[in-house]
């Protein structure tokens, strides 16, 4: 089973991005189940999407995922990534877009939130929470080892033979840059073929322009093609 979760804002084509995902999955044969939770606005508002594929040919029985199973979370806003860590398994990949959407009450009070902190934030909760993961792990070594708990004062071990996050911040700005004007349209497909191009889901690029092809309507097939391209060259 892979549990995938996307995070975005209204406008983003975050549900576009998991419709597309999950064609990929099932022109696999894999049953698949979606869905999304929308927030208060359709534009502006959080919006999550779940994915969840039956990659072993297992029975998919719900749509949502829990927190602390998604293999993937591929965020496109780095508010919404910190929003969505909790999902994020141990081990998991976490992809986002380093460039903030200011939302409006950040606007109100005149202190917009600076994306580099949240980045920054990202990055530090993921190593806390491996080195976490290491430290239970340990204890329950203690444990069926001594039938006791570890020491007090222990001191908790490396990452090393625990699994470790992978977080990939892309830099969606830099990437708009170069493929040109119009190309912020495209940034779902971006950060979808950057999740892909991690090599931690058994799909291909090619598998997911395939689906592209099937759920984007014809005259915007091209752009995102390309913007798939760049954006899993440069972060492949």
């Amino acid at each position: 089973m892979i549990n995938v979760l996307l995070a975005g804002v209204g406008g983003q084509g975050t549900v576009l991005a998991a419709k597309v995902l999950a064609q990929a999955a099932a022109a696999r044969g894999w049953q698949v189940r979606t869905a999304e939770t929308i927030g208060m606005a359709q534009r502006g508002g959080n919006v999550t999407s779940h994915v969840r594929m039956g990659d072993g040919g297992e029975e998919v029985l719900s749509s949502l995922i829990t927190p602390g199973t998604a293999d993937m979370v591929i965020a496109l806003e780095p508010g919404e990534a910190a929003r969505a860590l909790p999902y994020l398994a141990p081990g998991g990949v976490l992809v986002t877009a380093t460039t903030a959407i200011q939302p409006v009450t950040a606007a109100l009070a005149s202190q917009p939130y600076r994306a580099a902190e949240v980045v920054a934030n990202l990055a530090n909760s993921l190593q806390a929470q491996a080195l976490a993961e290491a430290a239970k792990a340990s204890d329950a070594e203690a444990v069926e080892a001594t039938g006791e708990g570890a020491p007090a004062d222990a001191q908790a071990p490396g990452v090393e033979g625990y699994p470790v996050p992978l977080f990939v911040p892309v830099d969606d700005a830099a990437l708009e840059r170069e493929l040109g004007p119009g190309s912020r349209k495209s940034l779902n497909m971006m950060l979808l073929a950057v999740a892909v191009a991690q090599n931690r889901v058994p799909l291909t690029l090619e598998e997911v322009k395939a689906a592209v092809e099937a759920c984007v309507k014809p005259q915007f097939v091209a752009m995102n093609m390309k913007a798939i391209d760049h954006a899993a060259q440069a972060y492949g």
